[in-house]
């Protein structure tokens, strides 16, 4: 199960409420989720990881925002399940995979890479990527990809590039869930993006009228998450344990009914 950008305080707690029920209809063997935009919509922090793992998220992946909070590069020497893109420069700290070992001992890689076009430019993500597939096929061939891009070619470029190698590319990023889940020729899953987990009567999480303020004016605006219409946005993939082949790919897109966390987080 993969769990689409997890957007400040309304989005942790809509993993917090429905995980569980989740569980329940799912019965999936690990959960991994995006969640750079933990800490009150920019980047995370470890208090705050170690909330989600507890509420039953078994790895988390990130992108260009993992770096928005002081403290996260030690964090991210100190805690491999959680990941940062594959292709930043050498030297820079954390990991970008790691391979998670279901209850039942199946073996499942995920890898984190971000995208350049519309961001950052740093390293090539099509060919950090599939030297570190080529590494890790060597130890499972269910291979998980998160993607974390702006474009929606730059993110079907590397579900094809990918496809027949690895079980899934999933793109992140955008938080706005795209309808085009898919079987790709070569056996490899694939979503534009997951979605985001969070306040969806918003602008991409934030606050309307604080994002409207900065594109109406472009000065500098600081932002904080909305709070209506939270939802759990992310998907579920069926995984052929021998050959690594996605067999199925949902979308999974729950309403939040107003929950609040009474003192919980």
């Amino acid at each position: 199960m993969f769990i689409g950008d997890i957007f400040g305080k309304p989005g942790r707690m809509a993993v917090y409420k429905d995980l569980p029920l989740l569980k329940d209809n799912y019965s999936p063997d690990m959960v991994v989720a995006n969640a750079e935009n933990i800490a009150g919509g920019f980047g995370i922090t470890d208090n705050l990881c170690k909330k989600l793992f507890r509420y039953g998220v078994d790895i988390i992946t990130t992108g260009n925002h993992v770096w928005d909070r002081p403290d996260t590069a030690d964090y991210l020497e100190q805690e491999k399940r959680v990941l940062r893109p594959i292709n930043y420069p050498p030297g820079t700290p954390g990991s970008s995979s790691v391979v998670f070992e279901t209850d039942s001992g199946v073996k499942v890689a995920i890898v984190n890479a971000q995208g350049r076009i519309f961001m950052r430019a740093i390293d090539d993500p099509f060919r950090s990527v599939l030297a570190e597939v080529e590494r890790l096929r060597e130890i499972t061939k269910i291979i998980v990809v998160d993607f974390h891009a702006e474009a929606t070619s730059e993110k079907m470029g590397m579900a094809s590039f990918l496809d027949g190698k690895v079980s899934a590319v999933l793109g992140t990023h955008t938080h706005v869930q795209t309808a085009d889940e898919r079987i790709l020729a070569g056996g490899t899953a694939a979503i534009t993006d997951a979605g985001m987990t969070g306040p969806h009567d918003s602008i991409i999480g934030v606050r309307s009228e604080l994002a409207l303020q900065l594109m109406l004016t472009g000065r500098n605006v600081r932002f904080s998450p909305a709070e209506g219409d939270v939802r759990l946005q992310g998907c579920f993939v069926d995984v052929d344990e021998d050959s690594g082949k996605a067999m199925s790919i949902e979308r999974i897109d729950i309403e939040d009914d107003g929950f609040t966390e009474s003192g919980k987080d």
